[in-house]
């Protein structure tokens, strides 16, 4: 099946996409968010968790949890091309919340049939929820975390949000298999650890599984996985393109602004130029984000492929953004006063996240590279 000429990119999709918008600006503009996670410039800091619960009251109420939740499981059912609209405008605003978590968990849910219904009408009744699988190297196949006499044990690394959230999807290997396991975060046997990073919008954990009883979601675990992978890339592309769009307005207005030799820096071609690069390679990740969710949607077996493209221009986009705006700021844009570093931070920490840009790159050129043979 072809993709829609609008990337399926419906009224419907616009409208959310503008609502969030309004809701982030209002609800927490960025002085509110640099004095919330960067009250204070202390670098030893211990690990914190810092965010409006009620704000995400706030985004349930209006059925953003449930916006990928299928019908049949309480939720709104809408494409994953309305979703990314969503989570760019998070991204843009780059607001402290599990909002990607849980969608990122919803797509491995909504990929387990009947059997997954049950932890899915949770999060449509405003369960937060974060996803458990990596190991230390930050690998995502499934094996940081075991079935051992019908438990879970071990430890996994770089869970996001967990501070956040009240459930984890953990992705345990079960006789070399991956299976499906929905975890309370307070259960016993479970021990999250809280790890110190750069990114003060976001909060980031080990958790440790010690013998838990848990319940396991009945379905092919692997199939299930792997078919929401791309959808975890997309979304995680989706909050880059956003925080990416705010580093070029910002920068875009800063330069309008700042004399120098009485003219504005945008007076300059030097700085005009950099600015156009940066349109240039945010239209770029934003045209291969929208073609990865519409394939999603759409035209899935081309899913697996368009979502490394996406996230690989994102993350490249991301650290260019960042780059730039920063240099453009001169100065201020070092400062802890400047809200850039928030963005900058939160860039960096997302380049990483599911994969870098070269990562995804050879992920890419190998599934390209490998699809002749197999059609042979």
């Amino acid at each position: 099946m072809a993709q829609p000429k609008n990337y399926g990119f419906e009224e419907e999709a616009g409208m959310l996409k503008d609502g969030a918008r309004r809701f982030f600006a209002e609800k927490l503009p960025v002085d509110q968010l640099h004095a919330l996670v960067a009250d204070a410039y202390v670098p030893e800091r211990a690990p914190e968790v810092k965010w409006r619960k009620e704000l995400w009251d706030e985004m349930v109420a209006l059925g953003w949890t449930s916006l990928a939740v299928p019908e049949s499981a309480g939720g709104v059912g809408m494409p994953w091309v309305a979703v990314a609209a969503l989570l760019e405008e998070n991204g843009r605003a780059a607001f402290p919340s599990p909002l990607l978590t849980t969608l990122q968990v919803t797509a491995v849910l909504s990929r387990c049939g009947q059997a997954g219904e049950a932890a899915l009408a949770e999060i449509a009744g405003g369960c937060a929820a974060t996803i458990a699988v990596m190991d230390a190297s930050g690998g995502t196949v499934p094996g940081a975390v075991k079935v051992v006499d019908g438990k879970l044990r071990g430890t996994a690394y770089f869970v996001q949000d967990a501070g956040k959230c009240d459930s984890v999807l953990v992705v345990a290997e079960d006789d070399d298999s991956p299976a499906l396991f929905w975890v309370k975060l307070a259960g016993d046997g479970v021990e999250v650890q809280r790890d110190a990073i750069i990114d003060l919008t976001r909060d980031q954990a080990r958790v440790c599984f010690d013998g838990v009883t848990a319940a396991r979601i009945e379905t092919d675990g692997a199939a299930a996985w792997e078919a929401a992978l791309p959808i975890l890339w997309m979304l995680a592309s989706a909050d880059m393109v956003g925080a990416a769009e705010w580093l070029l307005q910002t920068t875009v207005e800063y330069a309008q602004q700042r004399k120098q030799f009485d003219r504005s820096l945008g007076f300059f071609q030097a700085v005009k130029h950099d600015l156009v690069n940066v349109m240039i390679a945010i239209d770029e990740s934003k045209s291969l984000l929208y073609s990865a969710a519409c394939a999603i949607d759409h035209e899935p077996e081309r899913a697996r492929e368009l979502a490394h493209m996406a996230k690989s221009s994102a993350s490249d986009t991301a650290a260019y953004a960042s780059g730039r705006t920063v240099q453009m700021h001169g100065g201020i844009g070092f400062t802890w006063e400047c809200y850039v570093h928030l963005y900058f931070k939160r860039q960096k920490h997302s380049q990483l996240l599911w994969g870098d840009a070269a990562w995804h790159r050879a992920a890419l050129a190998e599934l390209l590279l490998d699809s002749p043979a197999a059609a042979a």
